[in-house]
């Protein structure tokens, strides 16, 4: 769990979880050209899973997106 918001443009420290929304997103291991097949099927077996939060002033007009590229990003609710 992370102990701010997860945008980082804000410092507001999380001190509970009243106000806000809490994001949880599955890390996968990236793998080197020098993996082999055994060790990947074992590697592939772990799942971690990372927890962030956004204060309720951002999770009132962003949210948290995995990007394959970029990992976990902020991004602006969609306008619909």
């Amino acid at each position: 769990m992370t102990s701010h918001c997860a945008n980082p443009n804000c410092a507001t420290p999380l001190l509970g979880l009243r106000e806000g929304r809490i994001f949880q997103f599955e890390v996968r291991p990236q793998f080197t050209a020098g993996t082999t097949s055994g060790t990947r099927a074992m590697v592939e077996k772990i799942r971690q899973v990372s927890h962030f939060w956004l204060c309720g002033r951002c999770s009132s007009k962003l949210t948290l997106a995995f990007d394959a590229l970029k990992g976990v990003i902020v991004t602006p609710f969609r306008a619909s």
